[in-house]
């Protein structure tokens, strides 16, 4: 994109200097008859304009020693300072004033000196260097006009800029103000519950190890599962008031999951196809949870059916998948609840697809396909 600009800046400024030497060659021609060193001098003095952004030093110099060369030889009228004039323009809208300054002192003098030696005329040949002296000054006056307004822009841009910045750090100072009493939150109305459960749930296990009963597996679960739900809710906390992405909540615990849910009594496999690698940590953590919604929803909807859980490692995609034997039926209706609304979220933030609805043979059927390259990560 830069590139195509700076191509079309290029041939622009080699228009307009072509333009100014077609010009001053057509005033020359109706003047009188230019030899060949008239049109070499107006020739490079014009078409050494269109280097002016990248050697504007050596452009000033080669136009104005080009066309005071063309004055002395030819004794041509004010126009022969067109390209002079138009270089100061641009020396003084790059703030080298100075430059511009000697470079139109010194063609006026020449100027002037040739025409009193050529035409002793003095009231006419001061008349026409003073007129193009007017010239010259507005020249660089327009140049610093110019200047001043292409910094009155860039300023006006990089205010808007710092104006866009500021609203983002707003926005994420606000975001991180809402994640704060989110936190609040969930630790006022949550941790206390699971604290009670888990702590009934062990004070049950004593006593029942106590008076030497055996202790319920569903007991066991319990105490094992509210334990779990209050490590995970201890590490979103923690990711809700810091903003870091927490670790370990990935497929590397899949096994620890299939346990607790066998020991809450579903008869539950696991396979794996593929080659088992690091994944990206929100893929990672996505199929965790996935995994972790539906065997929850086995065991509230599907009465602990036996259960098969599939990860398929391809070279792109990551797919998961959880089906249940449960009482499902074709076309029977699925109201998604905030278990499923939640893991179709996370999904698609990842730009993935997910599918869940009854198996055609009865029982539930979860499926998520998780893209590989998400947020430029390659894997």
């Amino acid at each position: 994109m830069q590139g195509d600009i700076d191509r079309r800046i290029r041939l622009l400024d080699a228009a307009l200097a072509v333009a100014i030497g077609a010009a001053v060659l057509a005033a020359a021609c109706a003047a009188s008859r230019p030899d060949a060193l008239d049109l070499l001098l107006v020739a490079v003095g014009a078409l050494a304009l269109a280097g002016h952004r990248w050697a504007p030093r050596a452009v000033l110099a080669v136009t104005t020693v080009a066309m005071l060369g063309y004055v002395v030889h030819a004794h041509p009228g004010s126009w022969a300072a067109f390209p002079v004039l138009a270089a100061v323009h641009t020396a003084a809208r790059g703030g080298r004033r100075a430059w511009g300054v000697a470079a139109g002192t010194l063609f006026l003098a020449g100027y002037f000196t040739v025409l009193i030696v050529a035409a002793p005329g003095a009231q006419d040949t001061v008349e026409r260097t003073l007129l193009l002296l007017g010239w010259f000054l507005c020249a660089g006056v327009t140049g610093l006009i110019d200047k001043n307004w292409q910094a009155y822009l860039r300023q006006t841009e990089q205010r808007a800029l710092d104006a866009e910045r500021n609203r983002e750090e707003t926005a994420l100072r606000r975001a991180g103000e809402e994640r704060l009493r989110i936190a609040r939150e969930l630790h006022d109305s949550l941790t206390h519950s699971i604290s009670i459960v888990k702590l009934q749930a062990g004070v049950a296990v004593h006593l029942a190890r106590k008076r030497g009963s055996e202790v319920e597996p569903a007991l066991l679960a319990i105490q094992e599962a509210s334990g779990e739900a209050m490590r995970e809710l201890r590490a979103t906390l923690e990711v809700l008031r810091t903003d870091v992405v927490e670790p370990g909540t990935g497929l590397d615990r899949i096994d620890e999951l299939a346990e607790r849910a066998r020991t809450a009594g579903i008869e539950l496999s696991v396979t794996v196809t593929g080659v088992e690698r690091a994944l990206p940590s929100d893929v990672d953590r996505a199929a965790y949870r996935i995994v972790q919604e539906a065997l929850t929803n086995v065991a509230r909807h599907a009465d602990r059916a036996r259960t098969t859980i599939g990860l398929v490692y391809g070279e792109r995609v990551l797919t998961v998948r959880v089906d249940d034997q449960g009482p499902g039926a074709p076309g029977d209706a699925v109201t998604a609840g905030t278990g499923l609304t939640g893991m179709g979220e996370r999904v698609r933030a990842l730009g993935g697809t997910l599918s869940a609805a009854p198996r055609p043979g009865g029982g539930f059927s979860v499926r998520a396909e998780l893209p590989l390259r998400t947020w430029g990560t390659t894997v």
